[in-house]
């Protein structure tokens, strides 16, 4: 990166507690936005009201305060970011690049046989205009058949051509929400977010969101995305490490310490049970981003010492 100063952000979905998944990515972001004396933001997505659970916000706020991680700044809530939204769509209609969408679901998986990296590829049904008598559901943007590339901070160089992955792809759905590669691109804008660091959940997605960038004439942030934490199942965690309760209040200093070990950065010896915020100040000096785990698969529970 450059010599600017580095921003980075943890962005959680208020939809239950934070689990060690989350915690992985608070604990990364963390770590890499400020070992250069960059800042830490925080933004609450909870762009989806039937998704949000009540509390779940505050109980998330809570638990970093716990585990020492202080962001700077208020928090943004995506919730209130709904003129900033749709200034970007307008902007994005002026140029030509937006068209209104009337196919259902259904009609898409009929005419789309093809999986995508999201379901089935949109086949640019209304690209010229709805059918007589057919209603706009969605706003849809139009993409282009050039690949898109971007070397991860991780996972190394990696290509995708949209037309060929997702098609043209969703930017306000039917029910008049904002979709998250919208929102995020928005915000991330806004705030002079410069590094983005993330689960590798949404590797797929950074394509369309470094395409959206280039369409609203945004500068494209760095990205870094970290492996997953599997359960033994096979399955992405989202409530709990294993065994591992996140007992933020009385746990914080051994949940810090097994994050950073996850992200391969091995607490020595002599700081075990030292509390979050000595812990977290070794992190942000000694955190070698080579050593975190290049694993397209995610880490399981197993290949963690408890």
């Amino acid at each position: 990166m450059s010599s600017e100063q580095t921003v980075g952000r943890f962005a959680p979905s208020p939809t239950g507690p934070l689990h060690f998944g989350s915690l992985i990515a608070a604990v990364g972001s963390y770590c890499l936005a400020r070992r250069h004396g960059g800042k830490w933001l925080l933004r609450m997505e909870d762009l989806d009201p039937p998704r949000v659970v009540p509390g779940a916000a505050d109980e998330i706020l809570s638990a970093l305060e716990n585990l020492g991680l202080h962001w700077d700044g208020d928090v943004v809530w995506q919730s209130q970011r709904t003129e900033a939204y749709l200034e970007a769509v307008e902007k994005l209609r002026q140029r030509g690049l937006v068209f209104d969408c009337a196919c259902s679901r259904k009609e898409i998986l009929l005419s789309a046989p093809h999986p995508g990296e999201d379901g089935p590829i949109y086949p640019g049904t209304c690209r010229s205009g709805l059918q007589p008598g057919r209603k706009p559901r969605a706003l849809r943007i139009e993409v282009t058949n050039e690949q898109i590339g971007f070397c991860d901070g991780v996972f190394g160089p990696l290509e995708q051509v949209l037309s060929e992955a997702v098609g043209d792809f969703v930017l306000r759905r039917a029910d008049g929400l904002f979709a998250y590669q919208l929102a995020v691109v928005v915000d991330d804008e806004a705030e002079g977010v410069n590094q983005v660091v993330r689960g590798a959940d949404l590797l797929s997605s950074t394509p369309r969101q470094i395409f959206l960038h280039a369409c609203l004439g945004n500068r494209i942030p760095e990205y870094i995305h970290l492996p997953l934490v599997m359960g033994n199942n096979g399955k992405k965690i989202s409530k709990r490490y294993g065994s591992v309760e996140l007992d933020h209040e009385n746990d914080a200093a051994r949940l810090i310490a097994l994050s950073l070990d996850f992200l391969g950065q091995t607490v020595p010896a002599s700081l075990l049970g030292a509390p979050p915020a000595e812990l977290l100040a070794w992190a942000v000096q000694s955190f070698d981003q080579r050593r975190i785990p290049v694993a397209p698969e995610g880490v399981t529970v197993n290949d963690l010492p408890l």
